[in-house]
């Protein structure tokens, strides 16, 4: 707001988020609202508006809070629910298929050892049930090499594929992008803030799309009729957060920003999941 916008609306899944955020109201008054909501369901809240920032992925403050079940450094109960609500990754750990169990960390974590990891989750959860954070990390630990100087932990990729299971984030994302088209105005910014590659692929092919910028015609086919582009792409690679930034905010390190200015054409049909290389599983079936 300090940068010229007349108004913010913030949406977010966590209804814990909104107290913390109560001076900015006192503040801002009617310039600053807040809507308990994801923010794939904007468009049923907002429309024509200037930008539209996305920040991915899980917030400070749910990893600092170990009740909430988040980080594989603090000890709490397995959750890792952000809308507080559904069923939680203790419910996933202990009731999926070996199978879905696997293929959840594979497919959103891109864990190599997926299939090992999920045996023995499997194994350990016959004699006790998975209860704490700390239980998961024991089993992954159990299975993985001893971490090394400079490693990550054992158990990021594993508790990055959950979280995102547990709270759908790639099929947010997706929707997200969507609705973010539909309500930005001819020469509105939609700037994307992602923490790790699969993300990152699926804004980037998004952007790519929806700028003309991939091809796909058959050479020996005559030529296809091209959609007006609905976006230009801004950023040609994504921004990474520099020496300064990182002092500040080390938890930056990972962040990738993309930008692109939407164009004055209608929007068009969605794209599918392949389009934006989207990894996707069927619906959990619990054992």
């Amino acid at each position: 707001m300090n940068a010229g916008a007349e108004r913010v609306i913030g949406f977010d899944r966590d209804p814990s988020v909104f107290q913390p955020l109560a001076s900015l109201k006192e503040q801002f008054g009617d310039k600053i609202n807040f809507v308990n909501d994801r923010f794939s369901n904007m468009a049923a809240h907002v429309a024509h508006v200037d930008g539209v920032v996305l920040d991915l992925g899980v917030s400070s403050m749910q990893l600092d809070e170990a009740e909430r079940g988040f980080s594989f450094m603090n000890n709490g109960p397995l959750d890792m629910r952000m809308g507080q609500e559904g069923p939680s990754a203790a419910d996933l750990v202990n009731q999926s298929a070996e199978k879905e169990i696997a293929d959840i960390l594979y497919l959103f974590g891109e864990e190599r050892a997926s299939r090992r990891i999920a045996r023995r989750i499997v194994e350990a959860r016959q004699k006790q049930a998975i209860h704490t954070t700390f239980d998961l990390v024991d089993i992954i630990k159990a299975v993985l090499p001893a971490q090394k100087k400079g490693q990550a932990h054992p158990a990021t990729r594993s508790f990055q594929a959950l979280r995102i299971a547990v709270n759908n984030e790639y099929d947010e994302l997706f929707e997200g992008l969507h609705a973010a088209e539909k309500i930005l105005k001819a020469g509105g910014l939609l700037m994307v803030v992602s923490f790790h590659s699969i993300e990152d692929r699926m804004v980037k092919r998004f952007f790519q799309h929806r700028a003309g910028r991939l091809g796909g015609n058959n050479r020996f086919l005559p030529e296809a009729e091209q959609e007006a582009p609905q976006f230009e792409i801004v950023t040609r690679k994504p921004i990474a957060a520099d020496e300064k930034e990182l002092a500040v905010n080390p938890r930056a390190r990972s962040a990738l920003l993309r930008v692109a200015r939407r164009t004055a054409a209608q929007t068009t049909a969605a794209l599918s999941a392949k389009d934006m290389g989207m990894p996707k599983l069927g619906a959990l079936k619990y054992a």
